[in-house]
């Protein structure tokens, strides 16, 4: 419709170019002479011409506002999310090979999407980006074969947007894309990336930010606004993840403004995460912190701040807060909007593997975060761990 009414708007124009041509060429008539009788039937029938015109551009307008829309699909996604995921780091790795790694989790572990935070490379040898001696630098490479347990746990995609992606350099994220692929699974975050899913008759599209130049960058929000307008015009879903904020158990708050840690700029994870829902965002969900966050509403679109530390084998600080954590399940409709979602806390436990909660922590730890930094746009959690508004 858009195409045939900027047609005949260009056909109005050019009436009008044709009367301003014919009154520059003829000059101004009066009504007493032949040429004026002329020129003034000629503007008679122009007129009429373009008053023909507009009436069939106005018919043209009110039957495009009154067509139906283009359906949403009838597919409902639904989502499985959590925090930072690091298998091991050589050459501390769980036993058997990581073949049980998730296997307390495995059944929750369960939908359409099911999106992790890949902290560290799936790579062997290259050059740690740490160098010798280094006491305060952390670089994680878990053997490429590890990615078959994150496809036995039932992951479909892995964000790569986060500070460790890029521990071993561009052959270390090359293993890992590769390790990934060989087992069928998706991964998103890298500069200009968009990922796409399809789930039923839905398409579902995955942008990841992270204040890394190996990232799509989390800081540069009107270019973060122009990528999640891409995937919304190409995609039914689009869900952002953002590798955002400030580290360690005193950093559970969301506060306003640009957040630092060690001399980094971690992002302004509030501006990003509304700036994203504006420009076409169905889901946010962040990871970074090491702790829970606060979840909110924002434009009727969920926002998850951090889902903390979801796995860790011997290589995150562990104990209250940093060992606490959740899956984040959300059924979302066709057009993106919320359907329903629940929290399932979990814990690390023993060196850092993932295991349901049976205190339930995050449940009270979330809920009160995101009362007390979101007010009325907080996301309420149940006793049980329904998510509403």
């Amino acid at each position: 419709m858009r195409p045939l009414t900027l047609a005949l708007r260009a056909g109005i124009v050019v009436v009008a170019l044709v009367v301003v041509f014919s009154l520059v060429v003829d000059g101004a008539p009066t009504s007493s002479t032949p040429t004026a009788k002329a020129a003034a039937k000629r503007l008679a029938a122009e007129k009429s011409a373009a008053e023909r015109a507009a009436a069939t551009t106005a018919a043209a307008q009110r039957k495009a506002k009154a067509a139906p829309r283009r359906s949403a699909p009838s597919s409902s996604v639904t989502v499985a999310a959590v925090g930072d995921i690091v298998m091991g780091s050589m050459p501390n790795l769980p036993p058997d090979g990581g073949r049980t790694f998730f296997d307390a989790v495995e059944t929750d572990l369960a939908g359409d999407v099911v999106l992790g935070n890949l902290e560290g490379t799936l790579s062997t040898g290259g050059s740690s980006k740490c160098g010798a001696g280094s006491s305060n630098c952390y670089a994680f490479h878990t053997p490429p074969s590890y990615a078959a347990w994150l496809k036995k746990a039932g992951f479909t995609v892995m964000n790569l947007a986060n500070n460790h992606a890029f521990d071993f350099g561009a052959s270390g994220e090359a293993q890992t894309l590769e390790a990934l692929r060989k087992q069928g699974l998706l991964s998103t975050g890298r500069p200009r990336e968009i990922t796409y899913q399809q789930v039923g008759d839905a398409r579902v599209a995955f942008v990841g930010f992270a204040p890394y130049r190996w990232a799509q960058s989390l800081t540069d929000i009107p270019a973060a606004r122009r990528l999640v307008r891409k995937a919304a015009a190409n995609a039914d879903i689009v869900i952002v993840t953002m590798h955002a904020g400030a580290e360690g158990a005193t950093k559970m708050h969301v506060r306003p403004g640009t957040e630092m840690f060690l001399g980094e700029n971690r992002g302004n994870s509030v501006a990003f995460a509304h700036a994203v829902v504006e420009s076409g965002a169905d889901l946010v969900v962040g990871s970074g912190p090491h702790v829970l966050r606060g979840m909110e509403w924002y434009k009727g679109r969920l926002i998850a701040y951090s889902l903390g530390n979801f796995a860790g084998y011997k290589v995150f600080s562990m104990g209250g807060p940093l060992s606490s954590s959740g899956i984040l399940r959300v059924t979302l409709r066709g057009d993106g909007t919320f359907d329903s979602g629940t929290l399932v806390p979990t814990r690390m436990v023993g060196a850092g593997v993932p295991a349901i909660d049976p205190a339930e922590s995050a449940h009270g730890i979330v809920r009160t975060l995101s009362r007390e930094d979101f007010g009325a746009r907080a996301v309420k959690i149940s006793a049980n761990g329904t998510l509403s508004r």
